[in-house]
């Protein structure tokens, strides 16, 4: 699948990134529990505790308002337990007008209760304003709160939601599944809602050249990113020197010599210009336009181009299946794994010893958790390319994900004898160093893992992503927060188009406390995602942080820092 990164094993903890951002104190590579520890006022509790006898005599005076509150409350609890919502209501609405205004701790609890019985009711409004008062008298009581939050979800309010079951999460450690679904699925709704509205009305964007050449690194057997060839080069030179007639210039040939330049925004217009006056490139014009729609994140505009190719039956076999590759990574990206598939399948039927639709499809099938099927494709591959280090790196890191979630550590250990030998075969293969350092990684073997990100960075020196990988471990090894966070400063620095660098720092910064600076860093990464689907995760991760300073300005609830 044409990707700019290899496929990243899930963290440690197992929750999602919007967990870990708000996890605080838990960074996403420590794998180390936090504890909160929370003093949850008792007062209703210690209420009347004493000696356990009567202040006064018997029968000598009438109940306190108090007492009487106390009744219609217990009234009101037994109409709850038979369903009787209405005459609950009634009886709290009771305890409420009876109770004191000092008793605060009381009063809370008659409005959490009335707004329970609301809620059996489906009354939402009138669910959040008894809440509400709850959370007023006692802003850290955690059932109004999540009662609270569930109501606000059904009245589309997501936002505030999202503020109250944050701070229910903190307050509970992060240890009720309940409010961590919730969460959950409100992050991921004001996700995708965002990342719809923003995707739609972005300004595309041209990623970094190493990005770019990242991507065309991973096809060798793709016409359209191959240099000039000899008779084409002729052609070009004609061009250049006017002899040509200007009706034939091809715009194509001039893309091809802007790729090479790395002058890439100019490509999209001379391939154009190919296009429109029905050129002998016109197949090859309408991929590599598509090919940089894609990288720009413009899927709508690549979708028609590369369909053209891909029903072109008089077009070389290896553009419609190059452009069967790409479609069917867009539609990964757009979550729908059905299509993808069959674009894959027909790629293969069509071109059967093009060695990057197995290496493609087998990074689909990882994504697809069908880690045996992966591995046959990336087998594959390498029949048909014996000398493809990345597919064999990739196959290797596949049997170890399959061998490390099933805990099996023979396997493990043979998968990692694989790497050794990828390796020692290819020495300047950077994606093997890299995905091994991660499996070393997931091992705690981090000296050695640090060595193979020496050994990437070596190699190349401007992929930004491996310092992200180097600085992440950092933290995890020996707990080093500035060395850490000097590394991905410096990916940023080498690659300011680095969405994983911005990603992850603000990730950090959020542990640490700061969540403006962590807002600030999510909102850049947002601004470079590559898909809708990227993006709806970015605005997950800034909405969590987001929510947490509102909690915090709220509540005063600022959970331990690194």
């Amino acid at each position: 699948m044409a990707a700019s990164k290899p496929v990243e094993p899930q963290s440690g903890t197992g929750l999602p990134r919007w967990q870990l951002a708000l996890l605080v104190g838990t960074p996403i590579v420590l794998g180390v529990g936090a504890v909160y520890l929370w003093n949850r006022s008792r007062t209703k509790e210690r209420q009347g505790k004493g000696t356990g006898e009567r202040k006064t005599p018997e029968g000598s005076a009438s109940p306190s308002p108090l007492d009487r509150a106390q009744a219609a409350k217990n009234k009101g609890n037994k109409y709850f337990k038979a369903g009787k919502y209405e005459n609950a209501i009634q009886c709290y609405t009771e305890a409420i007008s009876l109770c004191p205004g000092e008793q605060k701790a009381d009063l809370s609890t008659f409005y959490q209760n009335r707004a329970a019985a609301y809620e059996q009711q489906m009354k939402w409004t009138e669910v959040v304003q008894d809440c509400s008062q709850a959370v007023e008298m006692n802003p850290r009581y955690v059932k109004a709160l999540f009662r609270r939050a569930k109501a606000l979800e059904k009245l589309d309010n997501k936002k505030e939601c999202l503020e109250d079951v944050t701070a229910v999460c903190i307050l509970e450690a992060f240890q009720n599944q309940q409010s961590m679904l919730l969460a959950d699925k409100v992050l991921k709704q004001l996700g995708k809602e965002k990342a719809k509205e923003k995707y739609k009305n972005r300004e595309p964007m041209m990623p970094s050249p190493q990005f770019i050449k990242s991507y065309f690194s991973s096809f060798t057997d793709d016409i359209i990113s191959q240099p000039l060839q000899k008779g084409e080069k002729k052609d070009e030179d004609k061009d250049k020197e006017g002899e040509a007639d200007k009706n034939t210039v091809s715009g194509y040939l001039k893309a091809k010599q802007y790729m090479e330049e790395e002058n890439y925004d100019k490509i999209i217009s001379e391939c154009t210009k190919e296009i429109e006056s029905g050129g002998r490139y016109t197949a090859e014009a309408l991929l590599l336009r598509a090919t940089f729609y894609l990288l720009i994140g413009n899927a709508t505009a690549a979708q028609p181009d590369l369909d053209r190719v891909i029903n072109m039956q008089d077009a070389n076999v290896k553009l419609r299946a190059n452009a069967l590759i790409k479609r069917g990574s867009m539609y990964m990206q757009q979550q729908q794994p059905l299509l993808s598939t069959q674009d894959f399948n027909m790629a293969a039927e069509i071109d059967t010893r093009n060695p990057d639709v197995y290496h493609h499809r087998g990074q689909l099938k990882i994504l697809l958790d069908q880690v045996d099927e992966a591995v046959g494709d990336f087998d594959e591959c390498i029949l048909l390319r014996p000398d493809s280090a990345l597919a064999q790196a990739q196959k290797c890191f596949a049997l170890y994900r399959q061998a490390y979630t099933g805990n099996n550590p023979a396997q493990v250990q043979t998968a990692m004898d694989g790497f050794e030998d990828v390796i020692r075969r290819f020495p300047k293969c950077a994606e093997g160093y890299a995905l091994y350092a991660q499996a070393l990684t997931d091992q705690q073997q981090f000296g050695k893992a640090d060595e193979m990100y020496d050994k990437c960075i070596e190699l190349e020196p401007d992929n930004a992503t491996t310092y992200v990988h180097k600085g992440l471990l950092q933290l995890q090894w020996k707990q080093d927060l500035d060395l850490g966070l000097d590394l991905i400063s410096k990916a940023i620095e080498i690659d300011n188009k680095c969405d994983f660098a911005y990603e992850t720092m603000g990730t950090i910064e959020v542990q640490r406390g700061n969540l403006d600076k962590a807002i600030d860093m999510f909102n850049k990464a947002i601004n470079l995602a590559k898909s809708e689907m990227e993006m709806a995760h970015l605005y997950s991760l800034c909405d969590a942080a987001y929510a947490q300073t509102e909690v915090a300005r709220k509540y005063g609830l600022k959970p331990p820092t690194l």
